[in-house]
């Protein structure tokens, strides 16, 4: 870990790190939300219109916190530089849909993040090989480097997308980001994973709670894609470097599933013309407040519990 001012042992400047992060997030958030642009509300989303006016685009705002925080407390190496200017890029390719008058299209966001996808797949094989640890049953096998590169773009791409969809209740996705990355973050620790972008969960996760602050229901401002798409890359990156890349399933399942079934809904009918789903209302977030009646305060407890307990599920698993 860099030692920024030669004072402090490793233990007290990741200390200071945290703090740093959380307390710096929390000031620029209340100093500079008056200059982000506002929501225009969501037309078809459950109670979108209740969005309209608030400050979007806060992820700028956590991103930039947590990647100068990285760049100043935690042990960063070239690779993990690079990661970090795709987050940044990432981030920018929401936020500059977050302020534009017309939002942009989906095709073309889907490129970009493809392109994003592609690029986080060939810096991780320039420095690691494509070997996987299947912690289910403790042994590691070796994918052949072409097969690698495809799933880690459909894991980036499909991160990123997902992650982007379950932001959509005050809360939520910034919730079940933590809960995802704290699990990596244990998992790291039992694997034995020792790299300097362990010590990057930490900063995100407390840039977040930092955002969470204002956040919490009733929120004040909104990440936007600005900060939901930077999440999705990020925890995309963080279970790649596990090694254990198929643990996504699991510790990040509630994303999956609520964010998800909303791609894959609307891919089948746009492209197969197969409608499936047809009582189902997407994400999944929409569905229990429209159809069951919770309040997001619910969907936010319920939904997190439902991870706490698949995310303790996992770290048993591997524990064994």
């Amino acid at each position: 870990m860099i030692n920024t001012i030669g004072l402090f042992t490793r233990s007290e400047t990741a200390f200071i790190g945290v703090l740093f992060a959380f307390a710096v997030t929390c000031i620029a958030i209340a100093r500079l939300n008056p200059f982000l642009p506002k929501d225009m509300g969501r037309q078809y989303a459950h109670n979108g219109s209740l969005s309209a006016g608030k400050p979007r685009g806060a992820g700028i705002i956590f991103v930039f916190v947590f990647v100068i925080s990285a760049v100043l407390f935690a042990p960063v190496n070239k690779e993990i530089l690079i990661y970090l200017c795709l987050i940044i890029l990432e981030m920018f390719t929401g936020f500059f849909d977050d302020a534009a008058e017309k939002p942009w299209g989906e095709y073309f966001k889907g490129f970009l993040d493809m392109v994003v996808a592609i690029v986080v797949a060939m810096v991780y094989l320039h420095y690691n090989d494509s070997s996987v640890y299947l912690a289910f049953a403790e042994k590691t096998i070796v994918i052949p480097p072409i097969v690698f590169a495809i799933l880690t773009v459909v894991l980036v791409w499909a991160s990123i997308n997902v992650t982007n969809c379950s932001d959509g209740v005050d809360g939520l996705s910034g919730t079940l980001a933590i809960i995802t990355i704290m699990t990596v973050f244990v998992l790291d620790n039992i694997l034995g994973v020792e790299d300097g972008f362990n010590y990057c969960l930490l900063l995100f996760a407390v840039c977040l709670l930092g955002y969470l602050w204002y956040n919490a229901t009733p929120s004040k401002l909104l990440m936007g894609d600005a900060g939901s798409r930077a999440m999705g890359i990020f925890i995309a990156i963080a279970v790649l470097k596990m090694h254990s890349p198929f643990l996504y399933l699991t510790v990040a399942a509630v994303l999956i599933v609520d964010g998800g079934l909303g791609l894959i809904k609307v891919s089948l009918l746009r492209f197969l013309k197969i409608h499936i789903l047809k009582n189902t209302t997407t994400p999944l977030h929409d569905h229990v407040r429209k159809k069951s009646g919770w309040s997001n305060a619910q969907v936010v407890f319920r939904f997190a519990i439902i991870q706490i307990f698949l995310s303790i599920a996992t770290v048993y698993m591997v524990m064994l």
